[in-house]
């Protein structure tokens, strides 16, 4: 299985408002320090499908014009937070002449998978992806 390079975001306050407003998403947990501490988070949680975008943005940096992200499925099994690194990580699990199966994942600062996926990409040329990764 061949790993793709990691992608690693500190979502800021800025951030969550962005997203919120790019969303419509302005549930208090994500922007309101006080509100996020009434449901007994220390700090403002990142909104879950934000977490997506960032899962979807480490494949097509990885991809990089070589083809396109076909589907993105994703599911969340923890919080992140404010100010806090979120890395995302992935590797190719099959491919099958021009497509190519994804683990993905995204990891607190703790190390703890807090976001789970699989992602299928489609290349504009038939190559081995394993073989390409590692001449690199």
């Amino acid at each position: 299985m061949t790993d793709i390079p990691p992608l690693t975001e500190t979502t800021t306050l800025r951030r969550l408002v962005e997203y919120a407003g790019a969303s419509g998403d302005f549930y208090g947990m994500h922007y309101d320090l006080d509100f996020a501490r009434s449901l007994g988070h220390s700090e403002l949680a990142v909104h879950g499908l934000l977490k997506a975008a960032y899962l979807g943005r480490l494949v097509t940096e990885w991809l990089d014009g070589r083809g396109r992200l076909a589907a993105l499925e994703v599911s969340y099994r923890g919080m992140d937070f404010r100010d806090r690194a979120h890395t995302c990580r992935g590797r190719v699990t099959a491919t099958d002449g021009n497509r190519a199966e994804l683990e993905l994942w995204g990891e607190d600062d703790t190390g703890r998978r807090t976001t789970l996926g699989r992602a299928e990409v489609i290349y504009d040329v038939i190559f081995d992806v394993i073989d390409d990764e590692e001449s690199r």
